[in-house]
Formats: structure tokens, C-alpha cells, sequence
């Protein structure tokens, strides 16, 4: 996943209450979402939910590449698009103060598919685990009209 600049400034927008950065493809585009939520975090003085969110955040974006990307259609290939062009949003929300909402949104329509097995040397499968683990809610909404969003909501209290 690469950066892709928007028209005017290159920065990701953002506000008091929410931080979007737009991706495409796979290369260094999971480095760049971590840099993106520790400098989201610090600015909204949230450092203490750093590990858990970049956990997540981490989580959604490979099984966004991993998965959503190939459902792509490509006119040239009978595999499905490469994940180096699909186009990626993350989103860092505050709710109320209470809570950090991570979203990433995709071109597909396939929704996330939670893991029904408790094999521990399953190589996949483990995303959706740890997401609902360190979480207090997650899901997914379909976007139309095409793709969909899968998000977790983290508490923002410090648990020292």
C-alpha cells in the first residue's frame, strides 16, 4: 500500500474528532497507517491507546489487502486486481472522548468472515481474534455502492 496525495495539500484531512488517510496498494502502506495513528494519537493526546490501535489498525488493513483485494475485478486477469492499486481508507474517530473508533474501508462487498476454528497452528485466521479482543465492539457496514467499512471501537480511558 503506497500514500496517494490528495489534489491540493498531502496531508491526511483532519479534524478535532476524526483523522482520514486514503491508500492504495500494499507496498509501504501499513508502515504509513502505523506513523499515521501514532501522530493522530499524540495529537489528540491518546498515546496510551497506541498499542492497542496499531494492533488493530494493523489487523483491518492486512485483511483488507489479504482478502478484500483480490475479490476486485480486473478486465485482464481472471484472479482479481493486484493490491498494489486497490484504494484503502483508514479512518481514526473520537466518540464522545469515550472512544477511539479505527475504520478501514474497501473496495469489496465480501464482509469479514470470523474464524470458526480453534486449530493454534492455523496459519490465517487470527485477525478478526484479536480485534474482537482487544476491542469493546466491532463489525462491518456495507458503502454503496460498491465496498464496504469494517471498524472496531476501543476505549479511550487510560487504564493505568
Amino acid at each position: 500500500m503506497t500514500a496517494t496525495p490528495e489534489p491540493h495539500p498531502a496531508t491526511p484531512r483532519t479534524s478535532p474528532r476524526s483523522a482520514v488517510l486514503r491508500l492504495a496498494g500494499a507496498e509501504r502502506g501499513c508502515g504509513q497507517a502505523r506513523d499515521f495513528v501514532r501522530r493522530t494519537l499524540t495529537g489528540w493526546e491518546l498515546d496510551h491507546c497506541g498499542p492497542d490501535a496499531l494492533t488493530v489498525v494493523t489487523e483491518l488493513l492486512a485483511n483488507a489487502v489479504l482478502h478484500a483485494t483480490a475479490h476486485r475485478p480486473d478486465p485482464g486477469s481472471a484472479r482479481g486486481s493486484a493490491p498494489d492499486d486497490a484504494e484503502i481508507w483508514l479512518r481514526l474517530s473520537l466518540r464522545r472522548h469515550a472512544h477511539l473508533v479505527c475504520s478501514v474501508s474497501d473496495p469489496s462487498d465480501h464482509p469479514p468472515v470470523y474464524p470458526h476454528t480453534s486449530d493454534p497452528f492455523d496459519e490465517h485466521g487470527r485477525g478478526l481474534r484479536i480485534i474482537d479482543a482487544l476491542s469493546e465492539h466491532w463489525g462491518w457496514t456495507r458503502r454503496h455502492p460498491m465496498g464496504k467499512t469494517v471498524w472496531a471501537m476501543l476505549p479511550t480511558a487510560d487504564r493505568a
